[in-house]
């Protein structure tokens, strides 16, 4: 994969193209929101993620039919690994802090995260043994 971001746009078609798997430009239009780009426009765009490694396609004449190369999942967790070592210097505790500082997270989102953590903690611990 050349790059590993995307514009907003860019993702906006991913999302579309992760979701219906493989599909023509059309079925991309149709799923937009109103006021949506020109033919041309989404076109250009899918071109764009398949020089940048995200899509590819296959021909049946002059029509293609594209598909996601990469999951949504691993798109994600690029992302989130870009995100925390870029802005929390690769520490979670940081990112935590961060929004839970910010009134970002509310106590029962804490809580939350406090059980799936201590089921990951016990996990892995049995996983050492």
């Amino acid at each position: 994969m050349k790059s590993t971001e995307m514009t907003k746009a860019e993702e906006q078609i991913m999302q579309i193209l992760w979701k219906l798997k493989k599909c023509m430009i059309n079925d991309i239009l149709a799923l937009l929101p109103e006021s949506k780009p020109a033919y041309t426009t989404v076109s250009t765009i899918v071109r764009i993620l398949e020089k940048k490694g995200f899509v590819n396609h296959k021909a049946y004449g002059n029509t293609h039919e594209y598909y996601p190369v990469i999951s949504m999942e691993h798109y994600k967790r690029d992302r989130f690994k870009g995100l925390l070592k870029g802005y929390f210097s690769n520490s979670f505790s940081d990112l935590v802090s961060f929004f839970s500082k910010n009134d970002e997270i509310d106590i029962h989102e804490m809580e939350k995260i406090m059980k799936l953590l201590k089921e990951e903690i016990k996990t892995k611990e049995r996983v050492k043994r």
